[in-house]
């Protein structure tokens, strides 16, 4: 849909969802208050709604007639919220429930985008009665190092440790399962890390440019993401324009295996040795600050942050109309 045929009076009154009880709450006050100020000033009737100070089924009696959805994390990106706006009948931004939920498992994603023959990096999956020493000692041999160990159900970096050492393993799984029951042991992938946002639906989603990160000695964590401007965002992303539209070719299908819907960005690393790249995440409900990636490379792409909110906003929907 394009911006000048938008009806901003016929989308009725919205409430931006934001904060909520994740350990992305602080990132999705600041993302919630950049959309709700995007939407203000495009004439929207746009409200703040904060689903840890209230219930979700107060949006009823509100009168809300659309849910822009800037909540990250647990609860707010993981099909929970979809479901319960889908009880309620009310049409909210991003993909629907399961493939929220899908997504916001790394381990899954990783098995469905397998299956269908997509790149992503080796891994092995700890359940909490997995996760003694003896069988965290094994998976060096399996998958090599360095690698990488994360909770699979926690973003914005949270709880993710790089091991090059196998006798820092142990702590780093014990550090992972603090956030969550099931650990994600991946291999590490040396080369460029990138990340490519995607809006729409089916065979009308768009790939938008390619967004290149270059952080201090790779470290692109929690701190360095949010709250520091010492990472290098590059976009255009300097890579070819050959490979770029390869990769953006494979995000789509990542994009719509899943089934995603609305927006999302995937996160990929582009192998040094021989440039092939693998899908790490699909975000859901990417962040919209200030430092955010899915503004900027819209703005590469030519829509401006406000104009991407509305977009979003038009969008909204649910899984059974």
């Amino acid at each position: 849909m394009s911006d000048d045929r938008i009806d901003v009076q016929g989308l009725g009154r919205v409430a931006v969802l934001m904060g909520g009880r994740s350990a992305e709450r602080d990132i999705s006050l600041l993302s919630g208050q950049g959309v709700l100020a995007a939407l203000r000033s495009q004439g929207v009737d746009a409200h703040a709604f904060d689903p840890a100070e209230r219930e979700l089924a107060e949006l009823k009696g509100d009168g809300v007639d659309r849910v822009f959805i800037a909540l990250h994390g647990r609860g707010g990106e993981d099909g929970t919220v979809q479901g319960a706006l889908e009880w309620l009948r009310i049409p909210y931004t991003g993909s629907g429930v399961m493939a929220s939920a899908i997504a916001m498992d790394k381990v899954m994603t990783k098995r469905v985008w397998s299956a269908v023959g997509l790149p992503t990096p080796p891994s092995v999956s700890l359940a909490p009665h997995e996760q003694t020493d003896a069988r965290i000692a094994d998976i060096p041999a399996a998958i090599g190092l360095p690698l990488m160990v994360k909770p699979p159900r926690e973003g914005s970096s949270i709880g993710i440790t790089k091991v090059s050492d196998a006798a820092a393993l142990v702590p780093a799984v014990r550090e992972a399962a603090r956030h969550d029951p099931e650990v994600l042991c991946e291999a590490f992938v040396e080369g460029l890390e990138i990340t490519c946002p995607v809006i729409g639906e089916g065979d009308r989603a768009l790939a938008l440019p390619i967004i290149r990160i270059a952080a201090p000695d790779g470290n692109y964590d929690y701190q360095n993401k949010y709250f520091t401007d010492v990472v290098q965002y590059h976009c255009p992303s300097g890579l070819p324009p050959h490979e770029e539209a390869a990769i953006q070719a494979i995000v789509l299908q990542a994009y719509r295996v899943l089934g995603c819907r609305g927006w999302g960005r995937a996160d990929l690393m582009v192998r040094a040795s021989d440039r092939r790249p693998f899908l790490l995440e699909m975000n859901t409900s990417p962040g919209m600050t200030g430092h955010s990636l899915v503004p900027m490379s819209a703005k590469a792409a030519g829509i401006p942050y406000e104009q991407l909110c509305l977009r979003l906003l038009a969008s909204a929907a649910l899984d059974h109309a």
